[in-house]
């Protein structure tokens, strides 16, 4: 791999690093967020819901615009605004000023992280674009659990604001970086690929992703309070759960690899959904039990995760000639699951409170199980 290759998977991988931590940081920061604008935390989990929005709306008209202007500018542009959506979220003077923030913090990650996949795949040897999308994919994971515990944790002695005064400093040192990194990438003038025929297939196809999103995604934003809540967690507590939870979550993308390799991407891809299933109802039973629910969250993203990643796999054999594109609505599929997801824990603990979030989220995996059956493959095992 020639320096220049090196330079820009670590420019990549920093920061989807830095742009995972800005999403998955905001859960484990919930209830000292509710506390400091007396909101319940519900209502705080439209932090994550409107973010996930504004992303889904936003990222395909950046890809569009990018394709036509360059995408080092946008990533540049969307790292600058990262910033100053992070500093507004930090000095926010009410809970309207904070929900605002988070909508701008959404639409520059719409300018960023499929950008950067995009990107990579442009610049990548064409023998060797797989691994280095995984590589840059393993920094967004790896948020789960460093970036996020730490920023657990630097709540706990400096507050829940210096979380986001921190991303909004290296946010502005990424944005220099980044147009220094991608300033040489000529426009490229791709293939449009058609999809024609094929659209409703895929939407069907990327549904599955949705689903899996509600599964994971419903209890994932609501884990600190619900921690705080049923456990009476710490913040050094929540932050341990969330490591156990972000280590599964890298041990399962990474290992699920051999697995399809071996076994076939449809074989894996179910098995692991209908696992999924199994496994949220031991989250269930087992919430209250002290440290056990470390294990189990640990066994949780692990077997969500690799479920994810076998998925991912499954679509690009199945759509060789509509890779890219699928891949994009795959990403928009994605934060719209979170959406939902986000919503759907909103109502359950208002409802019928935290101890149901786990069941509710299992029979989000086993509906996703039941997709994933009826998609028709192209593959050949």
């Amino acid at each position: 791999m020639s320096s220049r290759g090196r330079v820009s998977l670590s420019v990549g991988w920093i920061t989807l690093f830095l742009i995972g931590t800005d999403l998955f940081v905001v859960s484990p920061l919930l209830p000292f967020i509710s506390e400091a604008y007396n909101v319940n935390p519900a209502m705080t989990g439209w932090m994550i819901t409107v973010f996930a929005v504004t992303y889904a709306i936003a990222a395909p008209l950046f890809g569009w615009a990018s394709d036509k202007n360059g995408k080092g500018i946008f990533i540049t542009f969307g790292l600058l605004l990262f910033s100053f959506s992070n500093t507004l979220t930090a000095f926010s003077p009410s809970f309207s000023w904070l929900i605002m923030s988070r909508i701008l913090a959404g639409l520059s990650v719409a300018a960023i992280t499929p950008l950067i996949y995009a990107i990579i795949g442009d610049i990548a040897p064409s023998n060797r674009r797989g691994t280095w999308l995984s590589i840059v994919v393993s920094g967004h994971l790896t948020a789960l659990w460093a970036g996020a515990p730490i920023g657990t944790l630097l709540e706990h002695f400096l507050g829940w604001r210096s979380v986001f005064v921190v991303m909004a400093v290296v946010g502005m040192i990424m944005a220099v970086v980044n147009f220094k990194t991608w300033k040489y990438v000529s426009i490229s003038d791709l293939t449009r690929n058609q999809v024609e025929g094929n659209l409703l297939r895929i939407l069907g196809s990327v549904s599955v992703t949705s689903i899996w999103a509600i599964s994971m995604y419903a209890l994932y934003v609501y884990l600190g309070a619900a921690l705080y809540s049923e456990n009476r967690f710490s913040s050094s507590k929540i932050a341990i759960a969330v490591t156990f939870y972000g280590i599964g979550a890298v041990l399962g993308s990474l290992t699920s690899g051999q697995f399809t390799d071996r076994f076939g991407v449809r074989k894996i891809s179910k098995a692991t959904l209908i696992f999924l299933s199994v496994i949220l109802v031991c989250v269930g039973i087992f919430f209250s039990s002290g440290d056990w629910i470390y294990l189990f969250l640990f066994i949780w993203a692990l077997v969500g995760y690799a479920g994810f990643t076998s998925y991912q796999a499954r679509l690009a054999v199945e759509y060789p000639k509509e890779r890219g594109i699928v891949m994009a609505w795959n990403n928009t599929a994605l934060y719209i699951g979170i959406t939902i997801g986000s919503m759907i824990g909103g109502y359950v603990i208002s409802n019928w409170g935290y101890p149901f979030l786990p069941y509710v989220c299992s029979i989000a995996a086993f509906i996703s199980f039941v997709l994933s059956i009826q998609t028709k493959t192209q593959e050949k095992n």
